[in-house]
């Protein structure tokens, strides 16, 4: 029998928080949440042993409330603004942090968060391991397979977007022909994708990884529904994304919309590019 756990769940704003909560607690383990006025799923305050709403960067108090709650692992789910982020008001521990690190750029940043709470004791999870079925399926998901632009363009958009990875630049690449017409910036997935397939027109192709060097336990690229409906409705037409390395939301969803509107979806590996 596993260890019972109290899981302190960092709640940002999506159904991610959800998913993991009830992950959790069918694993038996207690679940005490920390959510942020504006930008959490308040939804999850239902469903867990405890929770506390704060304002972003008050971390003493968020440690200070884990700590009450005999809390041994933290986990890290669901989604904050970057632009909202920017106008939260630091205590003086969250300040000393960001002062640290002022100039580095979010990888950098998302160690430090750990390092934070691993030193006051905790152990830093993955969502993932309370959400397992988030994780992406390797292979060819769709009926549809990828033509020979496209499975070129997954080619590019691999390497393109583990380079860019590399300087922490971003997770998401949009190609068409060999060409990058888009890369993705702090608007997020879906406005990448928008602003690529505006360049390149109809046939373009999306791929998503895993940044080299990312810290998996806080911040795994993510991909849903709502993207592979703005491929239709932008006219991209293959999607390439990490397997393993990377949560699919509402994946058989996806893939129905998909074989639909003759939409390709593939679950990259480097074993993928061997064949």
């Amino acid at each position: 029998m596993s260890t019972v756990e109290t899981i302190g769940l960092i709640a940002g704003g999506g159904q991610f928080p959800l998913l993991v909560a009830k992950g959790a607690a069918a694993q038996g383990h207690r679940v005490v949440a920390v959510s942020f006025k504006g930008h959490s799923n308040d939804e999850v305050h239902n469903i867990v042993d405890n929770w506390k709403e704060l304002k972003l960067g008050q971390l003493t108090k968020l440690v200070k409330f884990f700590l009450e709650n005999g809390v041994t692992q933290v986990v890290m789910a669901g989604t904050i603004s970057k632009p909202k982020a920017f106008d939260m008001r630091p205590d003086l521990r969250t300040a000393k942090m960001l002062f640290r690190l002022a100039t580095k750029g979010d990888d950098v940043l998302l160690r430090a968060i750990t390092r934070e709470f691993e030193s006051d004791g905790f152990k830093v999870v993955g969502p993932h391991v309370y959400a397992p079925e988030l994780l992406t399926p390797a292979g060819l998901l769709t009926k549809r397979v990828p033509n020979e632009m496209e499975a070129n363009d997954l080619v590019v958009g691999w390497k393109s977007a583990r380079e860019l990875g590399r300087l922490d630049i971003g997770q998401c690449v949009i190609v068409k022909d060999g060409v990058i017409t888009a890369v993705e910036a702090i608007e997020g997935t879906d406005a990448a994708v928008k602003r690529g397939c505006s360049h390149g027109g109809k046939g373009c192709t999306i791929v998503k990884v895993f940044k080299p060097g990312q810290e998996d336990r806080v911040d795994m690229p993510s991909i849903g529904y709502r993207t592979v409906q703005g491929m239709k409705e932008n006219g991209a037409t293959c999607l390439g994304v990490e397997a393993g390395k990377s949560l699919f939301f509402d994946l058989e969803k996806s893939i129905q919309f998909a074989n639909k509107n003759k939409i390709t979806i593939v679950g990259l590996t480097d074993e993928w590019f061997e064949k």
